[in-house]
């Protein structure tokens, strides 16, 4: 994404939330699916806050879906969200849950500072080609920051298969844990709760086509489960996880 949002990116998005048919439920599903993980982990990174978010804004929050499972949770009185791709932000405007959706550039948002108690920017900071400034940007309207990012710089995403699946996504980086310290030190910000995730079964199963495949996915899942919950840094070398972290500006 460049300062005004990159055209590749948006053609990317709008493909998908434009599709129909049998391809529209299987984006849709694939997306409520992750929503669900990804609230899970605002929520319990939120939960470290002194006081609950009465307001809550997602920067790059696609058709709605996490903030309509967040709305679930209860996090926020009042859920506001922007996006670059127009078909995303009519989908998410069609969520009663979500009081405003907005159009944005990708660079500025429309908003005053400190106008959110919490922000969110989950999956997008790796679509963006220089993401210090969108971070500043989403601080300088949020008194709290949760940034989610997958941590692909690992052995299992150096795989060729893996880099053209990455960028047919659009993922501009492979941050490490530290690089993502790095860019927070660098917005003026400190991290004050992190997490990390290696995805449930049912995520590492939802595109396999058939039974063999589903019986592989599962033993991926099971296998990188273990890894991670008795050598966790070993693990984020080996494969991607999902790292979420709660920012804060420095004192």
């Amino acid at each position: 994404m460049t300062a005004t949002g990159s055209a590749e990116l948006r053609d990317v998005y709008e493909h998908q939330y434009s599709a129909e048919g049998a391809d529209a439920e299987r984006y849709g599903a694939w997306r409520a699916l992750c929503a669900e993980g990804k609230a899970d982990h605002v929520a319990a990174l939120a939960a470290a806050l002194a006081d609950r978010p009465r307001t809550l804004v997602e920067v790059g929050c696609g058709d709605g879906g996490l903030l309509e499972a967040l709305a679930a949770r209860r996090l926020a009185d009042s859920l506001h969200g922007f996006d670059i791709s127009e078909r995303a932000v009519q989908i998410a405007r069609g969520r009663p849950a979500i009081e405003r959706v907005e159009r944005f550039d990708g660079a500025s948002l429309p908003a005053a500072d400190g106008a959110y108690d919490l922000g969110v920017l989950s999956h997008v900071l790796e679509h963006v080609s220089d993401p210090m400034p969108l971070l500043r940007e989403t601080a300088r309207v949020c008194r709290a920051v949760v940034v989610e990012v997958p941590l692909e710089d690992n052995r299992s995403a150096s795989r060729p298969a893996a880099q053209r699946g990455r960028e047919a996504i659009g993922h501009l980086h492979r941050f490490s844990r530290a690089d993502v310290h790095r860019l927070t030190c660098g917005a003026g910000l400190q991290v004050i709760g992190e997490l990390a995730d290696p995805l449930p079964l049912r995520v590492h199963r939802f595109w396999a086509g058939g039974p063999a495949a589903r019986m592989k996915a599962s033993g991926k899942a099971a296998l990188r489960r273990a890894l991670f919950t008795v050598a966790p840094a070993e693990a984020e070398r080996a494969f991607t996880v999902h790292y979420a972290a709660l920012l804060v500006p420095r004192p």
